[in-house]
């Protein structure tokens, strides 16, 4: 009886910790996140945050970087040690790179904001962070059910064969809803990685959707070449995430073209696929895709960096890559220091092959450059006021300038639309919105 009123009751608000040395900060974040349904606490140092954290329930915890005596990496590294399910966000500035990969390292950050930072953006960082939160939390509610009912099935006398009928259906229920949840959960996975590859990309002019266009084509390549869907899905993680090795690049080196580089700058610059593989290799999950930054910038003919390995020696998807990165670097003027047509960067490509680059996978390239179709594609592009509720974004929604709104296989409602919309009129914009189209009543 206990637990049937606990179901029917509604859930409590989420609590939000906000910790900074600043009342002004602390007040427009009180007065942003408020009218959402949250529940606002504030602290102005780490020390009275860990307080809080002492008595409280605290589902999500924002804090500053720059604090005096305890700063944000050091008070979010207490955070996860003591409260690791509490979701971990860090506010700091642009440039501040070396607090970034501290808080990352040391206090395993969810997301990083930067000041200013947008109202939308935040909400939206928090909300998605809360949603993970709450999927993680019924994971492991629903796990301990499992197991608690698998206690009570073999406690079962033999003799109740109906009872034990009844109590088996439950179990596949229960577990039917853990792999749903587990495929959420692989959902957010993807979306966290788009979410930092558009945050790698946003400090180059040029790199704008730069990842994406590599990712979708290296995915293509693979399902060409005919890998399986798991080794298809690690070329795509690790397209989407080929320059984070970059991260703490100077911006004059982030901006050079390849071929200009020289002395110092390129010692530096051929560091990046090993800075790569060790940003990556703490995830398990990641061990294969950091294997594949490592080896990116190999030749096919053992004249790459940074082992000189040659042939098959290099990882399949890793070949791939490299093919799919260059052609998309050689438009965008990041190889060389004039943009090349596709045409030409095609020929470019076709040119080095055995070079450059495994004749398998150019003989794939070339095979979708010359229109020999892939996957038919069934969705169409949008414009946001026909929008309809049921839509399904087939694609991520992504500004023009490439920092991701929505992930693809979003279904759209009144309220998403209504955001989409106010989106482009405040920032007089118009996005390109690709949809699978809303079933037709009654399916």
């Amino acid at each position: 009886m206990t637990d049937s009123l606990t179901d029917n009751l509604a859930p409590a608000p989420a609590t939000v910790l906000c910790v900074d040395d600043e009342p002004n900060i602390l007040s427009s974040l009180r007065r942003l996140f408020r009218p959402e349904g949250y529940r606002v606490l504030v602290a102005e140092s780490g020390a009275a945050g860990l307080a809080i954290l002492e008595q409280e329930k605290v589902d999500l915890v924002i804090s500053d970087m720059r604090m005096p005596e305890m700063d944000g990496a050091k008070f979010l590294e207490h955070v996860r040690q003591r409260w690791p399910d509490t979701v971990r966000l860090l506010l700091t500035g642009y440039s501040d790179v070396s607090s970034i990969l501290a808080a990352i390292n040391r206090g395993e950050i969810y997301r990083y904001i930067t000041k200013p930072w947008d109202d939308n953006d935040i909400l939206l960082v928090v909300r998605h962070g809360l949603e993970r939160h709450a999927l993680e939390q019924e994971k492991a509610r629903l796990e301990a059910l499992t197991l608690r009912q698998n206690d009570e099935l073999k406690s079962l006398n033999q003799s109740l064969e109906a009872k034990v009928e009844i109590r088996t259906e439950e179990l596949r229920s229960s577990r039917d809803t853990i792999l749903e949840t587990n495929k959420k959960l692989k959902g957010n996975f993807i979306t966290t990685i788009k979410i930092l590859s558009s945050m790698i990309e946003m400090r180059g002019g040029n790199l704008a959707g730069h990842s994406r266009r590599v990712a979708d084509l290296a995915r293509r390549i693979a399902v060409k070449v005919g890998l399986d869907a798991n080794a298809t899905q690690e070329v795509f993680i690790a397209a989407l995430l080929h320059d984070i090795g970059k991260i703490g690049f100077p911006d004059d080196l982030l901006t050079m073209p390849v071929n200009l580089l020289a002395g110092d700058m390129l010692g530096v610059f051929r560091k990046h696929p090993l800075r790569a593989e060790q940003l990556l290799m703490p995830l398990d999950d990641l061990r294969g895709v950091a294997a594949l930054l490592r080896a990116h910038m190999e030749r096919y003919d053992g004249g790459g960096f940074p082992d000189g390995i040659a042939g098959p020696l290099i990882p399949l998807g890793a070949r791939i890559l490299a093919l799919a990165s260059d052609y998309d670097n050689l438009q965008i003027g990041a190889l060389v220091q004039r943009r090349v047509l596709a045409p030409d960067a095609k020929q470019i490509i076709y040119d080095a092959v055995g070079k450059r680059y495994d004749p398998k996978v150019v003989a794939a390239f070339r095979a979708l450059m010359d229109g020999e179709p892939v996957e038919k594609l069934r969705d169409q592009a949008m414009v946001a006021k026909y929008l309809t509720p049921g839509m399904t974004l087939s694609r991520d929604l992504v500004t023009p300038d490439g920092v991701m709104l929505l992930s693809a296989d979003h279904v759209l409602d009144e309220r998403l639309i209504q955001q989409v919309q106010d989106f482009e009129s405040k920032n007089e914009v118009r996005l390109n919105i690709w949809v699978w189209p809303a079933p037709p009543k009654g399916e």
